[in-house]
């Protein structure tokens, strides 16, 4: 649990500590990249060290990972430039990405499959507290204590994991995955990594002069792609692993978790500039208004693994959370103008809760599919899923977003776009009703951005539904 709550908090602990950075080391342009190097490396390494802990065991690459989390953290917190910073926070990813991977296998090396749901549970409790906990403690600790502390706090958290992980029992395994290495595969993977998300990235600019060169990484994604599936299909021991992903029942899983981690992430991410901007609330407002949602996705992750463990079935579990998290978004999409606050609470409390249904089951139908020998490839195939379609999903919502103003009204896409760029309440001042007009756009808008999300869960729902392991 400690190796995920440090990898997924330091992912968001960042956020609210960018200003601070920016003001000190000057470079603004460049502050983005502190949060996209980390995610690019770490989207890189959860299949690598997948592969690595099936092959050298992963306890000890569990120590490997930690390793390098807690020196690069030092590494962060001593940087002297923007740039440098940015390169260590990319080290820093080629820890991280190895703590989630490792602690989802190692709960099914060491939990039969019907208790790993519980188990899975727990651990997505976990990532919904740190997802919650990072920003929060960023903030603090960035006010009192200046941005490096935010890289120091790791290094005792890391250093107490590291002391746990060595209580893990040793396991000698009569048969492990054979190990050959495969730069071709890890070549043409980090290429593909590196451009999609970078074209996805492109889309938050909302410049059009942004879009070919957005399009051109696309292209350089899709082809490294295709090498990337041929380059697998010859290796003897490939990075990716085709063959598992072959099988129904867990590219379905992985699909699943993709469209859960577009509905998620996209819904955190936008809900916020939501109920500041269409909604008026302030930006601790928006924050406590949030906590329903945080709070039910943990609970409901809880309820889920010890359902499962006690009854055994799996899809059945989000068929029906993904089904009732639709009809909300619908509902959401064509109402959410008449809801008021006290309506809108209950709504994201079981919004969480049905989205909690997801998380800890995918895991455990990927891992139970794979078997024993392969857990690593497995918990790493889940986390890539929901990187990449998190990262999809977001980028989607994004543009469907400004499409829409830009279409509808260009005033109110430069007016929402001054928004976002600034606190909503330091925009230039113009009159009430021109306010009220561009107001009633942006939030016609969002009601199309909650329509996309309700498109995610909708492919989730069907994908749960046809997936052919219904028991464990």
């Amino acid at each position: 649990m400690l190796p995920m709550f440090l990898a997924v908090m330091d992912q968001t602990i960042v956020a609210t500590a960018l200003p601070a950075i920016a003001a000190e080391m000057g470079q603004v342009e460049r502050s983005s990249w502190i949060v996209v190097s980390y995610l690019i490396a770490a989207t890189i390494a959860a299949p690598v060290y997948g592969r690595l802990g099936d092959s050298f065991g992963r306890r000890r690459m569990m120590f490997v990972a930690l390793s390098v989390f807690i020196v690069t953290s030092l590494l962060c917190a001593l940087a002297p430039s923007m740039t440098l910073l940015a390169i260590a926070r990319f080290l820093q990813g080629l820890g991280g990405g190895g703590l989630m991977t490792l602690s989802q296998a190692l709960i099914g090396e060491s939990i039969p499959p019907r208790e790993r749901a519980r188990y899975q549970g727990y651990l997505a409790a976990v990532a919904v507290t740190a997802n919650t906990f990072g920003p929060v403690v960023g903030g603090f600790l960035t006010e009192h204590f200046g941005w490096r502390s935010i890289f120091f706090v790791s290094v005792p958290i890391g250093m107490l994991a590291l002391a746990l992980a060595l209580r893990l029992p040793k396991r000698t395994m009569a048969e492990r995955l054979p190990w050959r290495a495969d730069p071709g595969g890890l070549l043409f993977f980090a290429v593909f990594v590196v451009t999609t998300l970078l074209a996805l990235e492109q889309v938050h600019h909302f410049d059009a002069s942004a879009i070919p060169r957005g399009l051109g990484l696309l292209l350089i994604g899709l082809i490294s792609f295709a090498l990337l599936i041929w380059q697998e299909k010859r290796a003897e021991s490939p990075l990716i692993p085709l063959g598992i992903l072959r099988m129904p029942a867990i590219w379905r899983s992985d699909a699943l978790a993709a469209c859960h981690g577009a509905a998620l992430v996209s819904l955190i991410t936008f809900l916020p500039v939501y109920l500041q901007v269409v909604r008026g609330a302030s930006p601790a407002q928006s924050g406590f208004l949030l906590m329903p949602l945080t709070v039910g996705i943990g609970v409901g992750s809880l309820i889920t693994g010890r359902l499962v463990s006690r009854t055994g079935r799996t899809t059945i579990f989000p068929v029906i959370g993904l089904a009732l998290l639709t009809l909300i978004f619908l509902f959401f999409a064509l109402f959410s103008g008449r809801l008021s606050t006290s309506v809108l609470m209950p709504i994201l409390l079981a919004s969480g809760l049905f989205m909690g249904t997801v998380m800890g089951v995918v895991q455990v139908m990927v891992q139970s599919t794979a078997g024993p020998l392969r857990l690593g490839e497995a918990a790493a195939s889940v986390q890539l899923s929901r990187s990449i379609g998190a990262a999809t999903g977001t980028a989607l919502v994004s543009t469907v977003l400004f499409t829409y103003l830009a279409i509808r009204n260009p005033d109110a896409a430069h007016f929402f776009s001054q928004m976002l760029q600034h606190a909503p309440h330091t925009t230039p001042p113009i009159n009430p009703e021109q306010r009220a007009l561009l107001h009633a756009d942006i939030a016609d808008a969002f009601r199309a951005a909650f329509l996309v999300i309700a498109g995610f869960t909708t492919c989730g729902f069907f994908l749960a539904l046809t997936n052919p392991l219904r028991r464990i």
